[in-house]
């Protein structure tokens, strides 16, 4: 594990330097561009101000992926059970993701209201796709080696979905499913810059407007962390509930190199 960390942080200390190096060298004003160091310092200097932010930014990034895995795994379900589903339903899911959610998110603004609403559901909208697609993917690729044994003996289709096709579709879901959190506090913060009177991205306009980019860097850097923090986690999530899948895969890859 640690083999595999150090060449990114090298690279990443490696970027740092560099970046430090140039605004030292060439004398660049903070408010064009801040260093490494400046935007430590603002963001401890602005701990308090920005923490309620981030837990705004938090709380809309949570109850949206909530909605998009319910409705999104709901969605997968359905059009996997119903081929006249999947065949109404499906062209419209992939024709809703060329609308740009920028144009939908004023609308839910004056639907909504400038509250929470209106970000849990530009968060979902935007998870919602990754998550059903996989999950989609994911109950069609079925062993049908196991589905036919099952139906051999009896089982009823119900049985074959809970037994084979639904714990077979989870290695898709949870790769669905870590796209959708890569994008989720982007998504929050989309809806803040629309609408709102508190979260990380009303702080990146309101320090923008104030040329304090050392705090928009700052901002910038807690939705990263967010961001990777909660892809870490889902993997956790993952390794933990399927110990079989990354067995499966460890024998089969030993396998390959011994062939080799």
């Amino acid at each position: 594990m640690m083999k595999r960390l150090i060449p990114p942080a090298l690279l990443i200390i490696a970027l740092i330097i560099t970046w430090q190096g140039i605004v030292m060298i060439f004398n660049i004003p903070k408010w064009l561009l801040p260093s490494p160091y400046d935007i430590v310092l603002a963001l401890i200097g602005t701990a308090a101000v920005i923490t309620p932010h981030v837990q705004q930014t938090i709380i809309e990034t949570g109850l949206g992926l909530l909605a998009s895995l319910f409705l999104g795994v709901g969605f997968a379900v359905l059009v996997d059970l119903s081929g006249m589903l999947k065949k109404a339903l499906y062209p419209l899911l992939v024709a809703s993701q060329t609308i740009p959610i920028l144009a939908i998110a004023p609308l839910l603004i004056i639907w909504f209201g400038y509250g929470i609403m209106p970000k849990i559901i530009v968060v979902a909208l935007i998870c919602f796709f990754p998550i059903t697609v996989n999950m989609a993917d994911g109950l069609r690729s079925a062993d049908p080696d196991l589905i036919l044994l099952l139906r051999s003996m009896g089982a009823s289709r119900f049985q074959i979905f809970s037994k084979v096709r639904l714990p077979g579709s989870l290695p898709s879901f949870f790769s669905g499913l870590k796209v959708a959190i890569t994008y989720s506090v982007i998504a929050a913060i989309i809806g803040e810059w629309v609408g709102a009177s508190k979260g990380l991205g009303i702080f990146m306009i309101r320090s923008a407007n104030s040329f304090f980019t050392d705090r928009v860097f700052a901002a910038i850097l807690i939705t990263s962390f967010l961001s990777i923090i909660m892809f870490l986690l889902v993997e956790m999530i993952e390794r933990a509930s399927l110990p079989w899948y990354y067995v499966s895969r460890r024998e089969s890859t030993w396998k390959e190199v011994r062939r080799r």
